[in-house]
């Protein structure tokens, strides 16, 4: 297929990142995410069967990259669950046109011998998912049995692998985790990670979001900046997420991520793909179009190419920035199925 770099949405965007998740299940039941009332040992998850193989998804990765997607980030669930996790970003990394290839973990799973192995494999950036130092907290939003200690042991070992720059992400709840957000930019002032502090979203419909439960953007830097004087910092590119904004006394930079106060539809370059294969355009999109039976049914890659085409040229979303109090109610795709 010929690359086509200039393809673009209803409002002009072009698709320039894919984030791929490998699979739908986690062994964190964070309360804004996979809560466990609903992601109990009843919950049927994904069989095997029904999961993208890495053949599948290097080979939508390569249409993808044809349509001028330079980016690529593996989520979940938890993507370290998915077994032989560096076979399938060795085969990314082979892909003409992708530049860089991320993940996004907890980090529990990340061990010496896991981060040199992604790491040779081509991995070349990871944000690990930390909303509190104390473990009280930890515990508390990630439903887990143990402490905080395994993520900064995790954080030490993405460095010492040279998975640069390392970033946090930091969901802030209001009554669950404000308090958190002064420890944690202490504890990384300075240290070269980058804290990302991420407003909570309405993303799918088991996480009971609600207005009065987001910290906002506005919030989180009045917070900051009493004990830390911040100032904005410039946009590395176009599109991203992040607003950036650096310390005064030159001790390295946060980001804050305000999709709900302050919205970034107008730049939105990303697509998501589901770990069985179906194409979503939006992190609080209702529906997917399934990439999966097309290719299991035969579909040449330029047919996938024409049907990803025809999606994102007829593209119109705009969530945050239509966001009411009717569309909150609507059954959005969870976030674990498809990554943040």
């Amino acid at each position: 297929m010929e690359t086509n770099t200039h393809i673009l949405d209803t409002l002009s965007r072009p698709i320039r990142d894919l984030r791929i998740s490998v699979t739908d299940r986690c062994n964190f039941r964070c309360t804004y995410c996979m809560p466990k009332e609903v992601f109990n040992s009843d919950y049927k998850f994904l069989r095997r069967d029904d999961l993208l193989s890495f053949e599948e998804i290097t080979r939508i990765s390569k249409v993808f990259s044809c349509l001028g997607v330079k980016k690529i980030r593996l989520t979940g669930g938890e993507p370290l669950l998915r077994k032989k996790l560096p076979i399938l970003i060795e085969q990314l990394a082979n892909v003409n046109g992708i530049e860089d290839i991320s993940l996004t973990t907890n980090g529990v799973l990340l061990t010496k011998e896991v981060a040199q192995q992604l790491k040779d494999a081509g991995l070349k950036r990871i944000t690990i998912s930390l909303d509190a130092l104390d473990d009280e907290t930890f515990k508390a939003i990630s439903d887990v049995k143990f402490g905080v200690e395994k993520v900064l042991k995790a954080i030490d070992v993405a460095l010492a692998a040279d998975l640069l720059p390392v970033k946090i992400n930091m969901v802030v709840k209001r009554g669950d985790n404000e308090h958190s957000i002064i420890p944690m930019a202490k504890h990384f002032h300075g240290s070269g990670i980058i804290l990302r502090l991420i407003e909570f979203m309405d993303v799918g419909s088991t996480n009971h979001w609600q207005m009065d439960d987001v910290f906002t953007a506005k919030e989180i830097v009045e917070v900051i900046n009493q004990e830390l004087p911040i100032e904005p910092a410039e946009a590395n590119y176009h599109g991203e997420v992040a607003k950036r904004w650096q310390y005064k006394d030159g001790g390295g930079e946060i980001g804050i991520i305000s999709s709900v106060t302050q919205p970034f539809c107008q730049s939105c370059t990303r697509a998501r793909l589901s770990a069985e294969g179906k194409l979503y355009t939006c992190l609080f999109a209702t529906q997917g179009k399934d990439l999966r039976h097309l290719i299991r049914e035969g579909a040449n890659d330029e047919h996938i190419s024409d049907v990803v085409s025809a999606i994102w040229k007829k593209r119109t979303d705009r969530y945050s920035e239509q966001r009411t109090s009717e569309t909150v109610l609507l059954p959005k795709v969870e976030m674990s199925y498809i990554g943040g």
